[in-house]
């Protein structure tokens, strides 16, 4: 889930510390070029235009820092752990395939970073999936840090410019991790990556043919989180809803323009969903987020309770995290593709 702004703890004024250059510059916004630059002639170098602000480096990074998991997990499976000079914000552990190289970057804060703890790294490069991170009184405004000189770079999933481009949100990550290979020379990796997860979407998508047949498409509630007894579920904006597309389903709460909103037990057994897809966020540890509490949150409520879809046990588990969008994202579509088949909704 996005985050939540918090108070203000750190003002403009905190940042005109120097921080590590890195031979980089930050030009102004630019709404009209969402999409990537050409690559930089001269060593090594690359420009690219990210959400509206042209980044021309000289040269690629070498301390980096991902101010979130999804991030941070980006760069790892990039190979890219070398060049880290930090990571912030874990929701989760790490998989087991990135742990080893992960154990050699410094966590700079264990939750949202700080313009002081961003510039203890000495970033010559930040990163984020979440453009809330780059705010005044967390880790500095994307203006604030260009005027010295370190290039910030945010997720296409979470930029208007992008958005209003068309692309699924599959594609902008995409996009991501092809703007990532051209600022840290490591475009071969990054087209391999991008062949990889664009081979796993088709998979998925086989089964969206297979539905196409069905005279009703099922529909599904992806369940995020119970808070205080009440649900988050999957709305119009959120990753969710494109996956219901790919694979021939139908996000029972399209209609609301949220990524993970607030609603009402009463509403969820209103829309009565063929399947339900639980986010199982059990490292998270917060009140509601494992699988099993939301099992028994559904089996309390008197009319959630009497659905098919719980009664019948028609629901799929899936990492919570990969729910919101990052390189783990398509094995959460894999699972949910799978998953439809062993529910018998595809033939």
């Amino acid at each position: 889930m996005r985050q939540r702004p918090r108070a203000r703890l750190v003002t403009a004024a905190t940042l005109t510390l120097v921080l590590a250059t890195g031979g980089c510059s930050t030009a102004g916004d630019d709404p009209a070029s969402p999409g990537a630059g050409a690559a930089r002639a001269g060593a090594g170098g690359a420009a690219v235009t990210n959400c509206g602000r042209e980044l021309d480096l000289e040269r690629p990074p070498k301390r980096a820092v991902a101010l979130d998991q999804a991030s941070t997990e980006t760069l790892l499976e990039l190979g890219l752990q070398d060049r880290m000079a930090g990571t912030a914000n874990l929701k989760t552990k790490i998989p087991d395939r990135y742990r080893d190289a992960y154990s050699g970057i410094p966590v700079i804060a264990p939750k949202i970073a700080t313009g002081e703890q961003l510039r203890a790294a000495t970033p010559d490069f930040v990163l984020a999936a979440s453009a809330d991170l780059y705010t005044g009184d967390r880790a500095g405004t994307r203006e604030e840090l260009g005027a010295l000189d370190v290039p910030t770079f945010v997720s296409a999933v979470d930029c208007p410019q992008s958005h209003a481009a068309g692309k699924s949100p599959f594609e902008l990550l995409f996009s991501d991790y092809e703007q990532l290979g051209k600022v840290f020379g490591v475009e071969d990796r990054a087209g391999k990556l991008v062949e990889g997860q664009r081979a796993a979407v088709a998979k998925a998508g086989e089964n969206a043919s297979a539905a196409a047949r069905d005279t009703k498409s099922p529909s599904v509630v992806y369940l995020y989180s119970v808070f205080n007894g009440m649900p988050y579920v999957a709305g119009k904006t959120g990753l969710p809803a494109e996956m219901s597309r790919i694979v021939g389903a139908r996000n029972a709460f399209d209609d609301v323009n949220e990524d993970w909103p607030e609603v009402s037990w009463e509403e969820v057994a209103k829309r009565a969903p063929d399947f339900i897809v639980l986010g199982d966020l059990s490292e998270r540890g917060r009140p509601g987020d494992s699988a099993a509490e939301k099992r028994a949150a559904m089996a309390a409520d008197p009319l959630v309770s009497k659905l098919p879809a719980v009664r019948d046990n028609k629901i799929i588990v899936v990492p919570g995290i990969e729910l919101d969008p990052s390189v783990r994202s398509v094995h959460a579509l894999g699972l949910l593709a799978e998953g439809m088949k062993a529910l018998g909704h595809v033939r």
